[in-house]
């Protein structure tokens, strides 16, 4: 397989949230410290209210049930983010967008989030998600976390193929696949387990089946997200600080993001997995 067709060919052999290796044309995270993984240029001078209104606008339309919260419900949202990033080690020196997801299966639910060093956050809006389904043979349960999205490991986009399910497990085809590497995750399955290894994943799922189901647990341990959302997280290079970086030199990048794309000023690289069951510290 040629490198040149990563972007769209990626993982074919390689099942959501798989726990089997992956092609060897993957490129392999390399091993960081969370608390140094910001060292990047700081951002021009951006105008933060303007940006928020625009990314707020778009998400409302270009995202059907987007949600969007009264404001007594944004600061807890805040909270859990900021403690896990805490938690983490991973410092909020520049502006950036993090995509924050509560795993409680009462929940079930994403949030983009906007952290400001030295200043108030704000959440912009989100929508409902799949994360690990328990107590089924093969399902993990999805981990909390801070998960960095960087060009160690490179992205790449559904073919859209059928299983023998009939299932599109990533989603129509040129839907993205957001790829944060192997992490530890729980066999839900296994009361008390031991963590084993999984391959964490956002991406879309079957349009048809299975995207009805978002709001409630669902996946093998990866975060499923609407078609909607994935293309608004897409279009807006929401988790692409990174990427945008690496796209000026790397052909594998540039080929990864989408040529019409309008990437925000507020660009991150963080997805935030949290469980709002767990006490707040």
């Amino acid at each position: 397989m040629r490198l040149a067709l990563v972007p769209l060919l990626g993982m074919l052999l390689l099942p959501a949230c798989s726990t089997q290796p992956p092609l060897p044309t993957a490129v392999p995270a390399a091993p960081h410290a969370l608390a140094t993984a910001n060292g990047v240029a700081p951002k021009a001078q951006v105008d933060v209210a303007r940006e928020v209104a625009h990314l707020k606008a778009a998400l409302l339309r270009e995202v059907p049930h987007a949600i969007i919260d009264l404001p007594e419900k944004a600061p807890s949202w805040i909270k859990r983010a900021e403690v896990a990033i805490a938690a983490a080690g991973y410092s909020i020196e520049q502006l950036q967008l993090l995509v924050v997801v509560d795993r409680n299966p009462a929940v079930q639910q994403m949030r983009i989030v906007l952290a400001q060093p030295g200043m108030n956050w704000q959440v912009i809006g989100g929508a409902k998600v799949s994360t690990g389904q328990a107590g089924r043979r093969g399902y993990f349960i999805t981990p909390v976390g801070v998960f960095l999205h960087t060009d160690a490991i490179l992205d790449y986009r559904a073919l859209g193929t059928f299983n023998e399910n009939h299932i599109r497990g990533l989603g129509l085809k040129g839907m993205r696949v957001w790829d944060f590497g192997w992490q530890q995750a729980a066999r839900g399955w296994v009361a008390g387990a031991d963590t084993v290894e999984i391959r964490l994943l956002m991406h879309a799922t079957d349009p048809d089946y299975l995207e009805q189901r978002l709001g409630r647990p669902a996946s093998q341990g990866c975060v499923r997200i609407s078609a909607a959302m994935n293309r608004f997280l897409d279009a807006h290079g929401v988790l692409d600080l990174d990427y945008e970086r690496a796209a000026r030199d790397d052909p594998k990048f540039a080929a990864l993001l989408l040529p019409d794309r309008q990437p925000t000023d507020l660009a991150g690289r963080a997805l935030v997995i949290i469980d709002s069951r767990l006490p707040e510290n």
